[in-house]
């Protein structure tokens, strides 16, 4: 992701920076309180078939949970009710946005469409989202120590409000026992909860490996692809990884004044959570009785990969495919991930060859015997004939 400052999270004396793109720091095309507007759809919208999802859903009655920096309510994309009061924990009016970024993921979730000025819409454009703001605000302050003591009452706040999506883009190699709770109450709510896998933003994210709130059981880990549908090399390797979704030259929402281009020279897997917590909330309308496992696994099996059987860590169970979660018909012959209360299927032993040392059987071998017996049968007349001859013979002296 790319930061304007490094978030932290405490794990007892463990100190480990999360990192939260900032739409105003890669928007550089764009200016503060300059209003303008991008014509082109975002490229993740057709790539993720998005319309064709929408005759099936838009998100109508989800609410998602942005929780961020808060979400610019003034967005012309955004009309009256499209954006809840929420909750600031910082000061301030949680539909204010100092920073940028949770107005972008937002937009990337649900921006609705203004016609022919504007290109920008959300994956689900007409979810509801309810802004959790834990960063930024009236109150000033380091925004280490905002996140740092906000995640876990943000979160939990989010369920208590009524959520059906919790959008985390952030990510942190700290494992905290305070969010490790929030996060455990929202799922067993029923909450789907979705979070960034992790990018190589801080020098504590050289290495793969775990990264947090992503790798908390029943937490959807999403990393970043690029425009081929491959996972960008930044993006963090390992076990929370469980879907990818574009993070490159996304189109959205910028703060008060329209659109903006994001994530042009680096892909972020902050907007691919976005997609992927978009992606949730269609099916969240389509089966509002389903358990967010559930959900879950519909968009894990259904996710474009080379090998269906097979996740790996870098880009999960694969690209998230809205459509296709919404109308695969699953049971437990499908191939990839196991089902809710599923038995995972035994891996098959891998074939063994084998040389059969059987000989064929020859067509032609009465006719080839009875060759030999014909040919046997003048040989024993040639050395009768030749025996007899010699008998005949008269003795010398």
């Amino acid at each position: 992701m790319t930061a304007t400052g490094a978030l932290a999270l405490v794990a007892s004396s463990l100190v480990a920076p999360v990192a939260a793109p900032s739409a105003r720091a890669e928007a550089r095309e764009c200016t503060e309180g300059v209003t303008r507007f991008v014509q082109q759809a975002p490229p993740a919208v057709a790539r993720l078939g998005a319309p064709t999802a929408w005759s099936l859903s838009t998100g109508t009655g989800v609410v998602v949970a942005v929780v961020d920096s808060g979400v610019a309510a003034n967005n012309i994309h955004f009309p009256r009710g499209s954006v809840l009061p929420g909750k600031s924990f910082v000061g301030g009016a949680a539909t204010t946005d100092e920073s940028g970024h949770g107005t972008a993921i937002a937009g990337v979730i649900a921006a609705r469409d203004i016609g022919e000025k504007s290109g920008v819409v959300g994956i689900a454009p007409a979810a509801t989202i309810l802004p959790v703001k834990i960063t930024g605000g009236q109150d000033g302050g380091d925004e280490e120590q905002q996140r740092s003591a906000n995640l876990a009452p943000g979160i939990a706040y989010a369920v208590a409000a009524g959520a059906d999506v919790i959008n985390l883009s952030l990510s942190t190699t700290a494992n905290r026992a305070d969010v490790r709770g929030a996060v455990a109450a929202a799922v067993k709510a029923g909450v789907i909860v979705v979070a960034s896998g992790g990018n190589r933003e801080q020098a504590a994210d050289a290495k793969d490996g775990l990264r947090y709130p992503a790798a908390y059981p029943g937490v959807i880990g999403v990393a970043a692809t690029n425009g081929a549908d491959v996972v960008t090399a930044n993006s963090i390797r390992g076990p929370q990884v469980d879907l990818s979704a574009p993070g490159d030259n996304v189109i959205s929402t910028f703060r008060s004044w329209g659109d903006c281009v994001f994530s042009q020279e680096q892909q972020s897997s902050s907007y691919a959570t976005a997609y992927v917590a978009g992606a949730a909330a269609l099916l969240r309308q389509k089966f509002p009785q389903a358990s967010a496992a559930v959900i879950a696994h519909r968009l894990e099996a259904t996710a474009s990969r080379g090998s269906r059987t097979v996740r790996n860590d870098a880009a999960g169970w694969g690209v998230v495919q809205p459509y296709e979660a919404m109308t695969a018909v699953l049971d437990d012959t499908v191939a990839g991930p196991v089902a809710p209360g599923g038995v995972a299927r035994p891996t098959p032993p891998p074939a063994v060859s084998t040389i059969d040392l059987t000989p064929a059987p020859d067509p032609r071998a009465p006719d080839r015997n009875a060759v030999l017996w014909l040919l046997l049968g003048v040989g024993a007349a040639v050395l009768g004939l030749g025996m007899a001859r010699m008998l005949r013979q008269p003795q010398r002296s």
